[in-house]
C-alpha cells in the first residue's frame, strides 16, 4: 500500500547502538532500489538495510525491522519522512495496492537513471565485468499507455482497499472483480476502472464486460473452489492497423450469451475494428488460455507491423508487448550485430519468428531455433506472410548439443548468434551449446540484468569480451529492463 509521506521537515538520525533487535525502528537513507519491492538503504551508523515498500532512491524512511542479519537487516518501510526529489504523486489512485507498476511514484528521467545503474551494478557485482559499455538506456516514447496485450482476472473474492474497510456500504459489490490480482495473492482480484498501461480502447472494453457480467449476473470463476464461469478478459491490440482482439476465458461455452456479448461491444464501440473470441478451458487454474477456442466474430487474429513486416498475432502466440520499443530493440540487434548480406544467422528461443524475420531482410540466411512446436509454426507461417524465403525454423532443444548439430549439420555455420532467452536465462547446457558453435559475435538480448550478468561472466570465460550493453526501456512505471550485449570472440 503507498506509504505516507510526511511533509514536515526531520531533524537529523541520532546515532544509535550497532546492536539492532526484531522489531526495533529504525530511520535510513534509501540508496539504491532493488529486486521487487525492495530498496537498499543505510543507517546513519552505516548499517545496510533490505527495505520493502513503494520507496525511491533519495528517500529517508523510517522502517521496522524484522530480520537481523550479521551484515545487513531487512526491515519494513513506515513512513518516508523525507521524500526523495525523484518522487512524484502516481497517476494511479490504486497504486501500491495494484501489483502491476511498483515504479509509477518515480519521475521517468529518473527510473532511466535506475534502470541504467541496475544493468551496470548486475554486470560488476554479478559478472565480475571491471568497467562495462553500458549505454543510457533507450527511453520509450509513451511512458503510459503502451502495452498492447493485458491480461485481466477475475474473482469472486475482490480485494478492498484500506479506504473501503470502515465503509458500512460499499460502492461495488464484494463478490465481484474484474482486474488485477492483488500482489502475492491468487485468489483476490483488484477490480479496475482503468489500467494507466493499456491502451484506451481497452480500458473501454474492460468497462463494457463488466457491466455486461454485473447485468447477466455471470458468476466469477473461484480458483479455491473450482467452479464459476468467467475467468479472465485478455485484450490484444495492433497499432499500426487500429485492430482490437476481445478474448474471453470461461469455464464452458455459451453461444447465446457470447452473441449477446458481441451485439453489446459492436454497438458501443461501433468505429473500433474488432475480433472477439472465447477461451474456454477447464484446467483448474489462473491462466488466461483455453483448450478449445471459439471465434464469435472477426478474424480470430490481430495483424501487427514491425518494420515493414507483418506478424500474425494469435490469441496465445507470444508476442513483444510494447510494439514501438520492439522496433527499438530489433534496430539495436541489427546495430551491434554488424550483420551483413553475405551472414548466417541463428536466432536461439525464436519464439514466433519475429527477430529472425526482422534480421532475415540483412543476411543470406536466417535460421530460428525454438522448443516450443507450436511456435515454430507460427514462426513459418509469419515467413510465407511476409515472402522470407531465406529463413528456416526447426524444433530442438538447445540442451542437446549433438541433436543441434546434427540438425544444422545442411547449412552454414553462424558468424553470429542472437539469443533471447526467457526471463530465467539460459540453461548451461544451452548455453554451452551455443559456445561450441563458436561464432564470431553473440549478441545476447535480456530481460533481467542479473541472468544476463551471470551468463555474460560464462561468456567471458570461453574467450569472448563484452563490447557493449544497450538497455532499452520496454516497461516504464515497472523495475524491468531489456538489454542488448554484444559479445565478440578475442582471436
Amino acid at each position: 500500500m503507498p506509504l505516507r509521506v510526511s511533509t514536515t521537515a526531520c531533524t537529523p538520525l541520532e546515532q544509535q547502538d550497532s546492536r539492532y533487535r526484531k522489531g526495533d525502528i529504525i530511520e535510513l537513507f534509501i540508496i539504491d532500489p532493488a529486486e521487487k519491492e525492495q530498496c537498499f538503504g543505510r543507517t546513519a551508523e552505516g548499517m545496510g538495510v533490505m527495505v520493502s515498500g513503494m520507496l525511491a532512491p533519495g528517500d529517508r524512511v523510517s522502517a521496522r525491522v524484522y530480520k537481523v542479519k550479521p551484515r545487513y537487516l531487512e526491515a519494513r518501510a513506515i513512513e518516508v519522512l523525507e521524500p526523495s526529489p525523484d518522487r512524484i504523486e502516481p497517476v494511479c489512485p490504486v497504486f501500491g495496492a495494484c501489483g502491476g507498476c511498483k515504479w509509477m511514484h518515480v519521475g521517468y528521467e529518473a527510473q532511466l537513471r535506475y534502470k541504467q545503474k541496475k544493468v551496470e551494478d548486475s554486470l560488476v557485482h554479478i559478472g565480475g565485468f571491471g568497467s562495462p559499455d553500458v549505454k543510457p538506456v533507450l527511453a520509450a516514447p509513451e511512458p503510459f499507455h503502451y502495452r498492447n496485450k493485458v491480461e485481466f482476472s477475475c474473482s469472486n473474492l475482490r480485494y478492498l482497499l484500506p479506504s473501503e474497510m470502515a465503509q458500512e456500504e460499499l460502492s461495488k459489490p464484494k463478490h465481484f472483480a474484474l482486474g488485477f490480482h492483488a500482489p502475492g495473492n491468487f485468489e483476490k482480484v483488484l477490480d479496475l476502472d482503468t489500467c494507466y498501461l493499456a491502451k484506451e480502447c481497452m480500458n473501454r472494453v474492460l468497462e463494457l464486460v463488466r457491466d455486461f457480467a454485473l447485468e447477466r449476473g455471470l458468476f466469477p470463476y473461484s480458483a479455491r473452489a473450482h467452479e464459476g464461469y468467467l475467468r479472465n478478459l485478455m485484450l490484444r491490440y495492433s497499432e499500426r492497423y487500429n485492430q482490437l482482439m476481445v478474448n474471453i476465458v470461461t469455464s464452458w461455452y455459451d453461444q447465446s450469451l457470447m452473441q449477446a456479448l458481441k451485439e453489446r461491444l459492436e454497438t458501443a464501440m461501433p468505429e473500433q475494428p474488432m475480433t472477439l473470441l472465447n477461451n474456454v478451458t477447464t484446467r483448474r487454474n489462473t491462466v488466461a488460455t483455453g483448450e478449445e477456442e471459439y471465434v464469435i466474430s472477426g478474424a480470430g487474429f490481430v495483424t501487427e507491423r514491425l518494420g515493414d513486416l507483418d506478424f500474425r498475432i494469435s490469441a496465445n502466440s507470444f508476442f513483444q508487448t510494447n510494439t514501438r520499443q520492439a522496433e527499438t530493440l530489433y534496430d539495436q540487434i541489427l546495430a551491434v550485430g554488424g550483420i551483413t548480406a553475405e551472414d548466417t544467422v541463428y536466432d536461439l528461443y525464436c519464439g514466433t519468428g519475429t527477430i529472425t524475420l526482422y534480421l532475415a531482410r540483412h543476411c543470406r540466411q536466417a535460421i530460428g531455433i525454438e522448443v516450443v512446436e507450436s511456435a515454430v509454426s507460427d514462426a513459418q507461417m509469419n515467413a510465407e506472410l511476409n515472402g522470407l524465403r531465406n529463413t528456416v525454423f526447426f524444433q530442438a532443444d538447445l540442451k542437446n548439443f549433438h541433436a543441434m548439430q546434427e540438425a544444422l549439420e545442411p547449412y552454414a555455420k553462424p558468424r553470429i548468434i542472437v539469443t533471447d532467452p526467457p526471463r530465467a536465462g539460459m540453461h548451461p547446457r544451452a548455453l554451452d551449446t551455443m559456445l561450441r558453435l563458436q561464432p564470431e559475435r553473440i549478441v545476447y538480448v535480456s530481460c533481467n540484468p542479473s541472468n544476463l550478468a551471470r551468463d555474460g561472466k560464462e561468456i567471458l570465460s570461453r574467450g569472448y569480451r563484452l563490447t557493449s550493453a544497450q538497455p532499452v526501456d520496454m516497461f516504464p512505471q515497472t523495475s524491468h529492463i531489456e538489454t542488448v550485449a554484444c559479445f565478440e570472440r578475442v582471436e
